[in-house]
């Protein structure tokens, strides 16, 4: 297990650098240059990891195994059109989530061609409580889950994320009752989220957000324009969702296609 994790520690040295030689991936582990160039060696061997000129970078095998968990993901097929749409009506960027780990994990975003600068990636992480799409997911957890993740120091993203457990749960409270998160300036500032959660069959799959800028989103009744747009992509997805269900369900396990 502690050469798996050592691995894994070396993959994620590499994702912040860049790119980088046996003697940096040693200096950020601990470890001796020898060590390091063997498992640089090992992942460059496994595919995972590129090699040229003495350095190493992550490889596109990453985003091969990724990209067959995303669209193997039916709450993503049943996102990506009303997804699209929904990016098209409003001109921001629209996007589906889901929690793992106590994290708002981002699947896929939507966006017009000139915001494509400035667009999220799939795979974002972030706390729950830093984003209002994380938020909606918080508030639907299992109140002993939800008290486990607040007893522990609640991250802090920028000067406006709530950091204090109590005025949270208060928060949550709000968003449970009205069935919708905003955020302004705590995940990033300059930017304010509108979510909401997508059901089907009383599970909550995840969320759909629309990001724009925090000014744009404080201005009168932009915000509540925006939470009734989602509400009702919420629902397409959940229809669509229905659909991809009934579809897998009713398909003959000994048809090849």
């Amino acid at each position: 297990m502690k050469t798996v994790e050592r691995a894994f520690d070396v993959v994620d040295v590499l994702g912040r650098l860049g790119s980088a030689g046996p003697a940096a991936v040693a200096d950020e582990l601990d470890v001796t240059r020898s060590t390091a160039h063997d498992y640089l060696v090992s992942l460059a061997e496994a595919g995972y990891v590129s090699r040229e000129d003495g350095t190493y970078r992550l490889g596109y095998r990453f985003l091969q195994r990724g990209s067959r968990v995303k669209y193997g993901e039916q709450f993503f097929r049943a996102s990506r059109a009303p997804l699209a749409d929904l990016a098209s009506e409003t001109g921001e960027i629209a996007q589906i989530g889901v929690e793992e780990a106590g994290e708002w994990v981002l699947v896929h975003a939507e966006h017009e061609r000139r915001l494509a600068c400035m667009g999220p990636y799939p795979g974002m992480r972030t706390p729950l409580h830093t984003h209002a799409g994380g938020k909606v997911l918080l508030a639907s957890l299992p109140e002993a889950r939800r008290d486990r993740l607040l007893a522990d120091p609640l991250a802090c993203r920028t000067e406006q994320t709530t950091t204090d457990a109590g005025a949270l749960r208060r928060e949550l409270e709000r968003i449970a009752e009205d069935g919708y998160a905003t955020d302004a300036d705590e995940q990033s500032v300059g930017i304010g989220f509108v979510a909401c959660p997508v059901t089907f069959d009383g599970t909550v799959l995840g969320s759909v957000s629309v990001a724009c800028p925090s000014g744009r989103l404080k201005r009168p009744g932009y915000c509540g324009e925006l939470e009734g747009q989602l509400n009702a992509i919420a629902d397409e997805i959940s229809i669509n969702y229905r659909e991809l269900q009934h579809r897998e369900m009713s398909r003959d396990p000994y048809q090849f296609e």
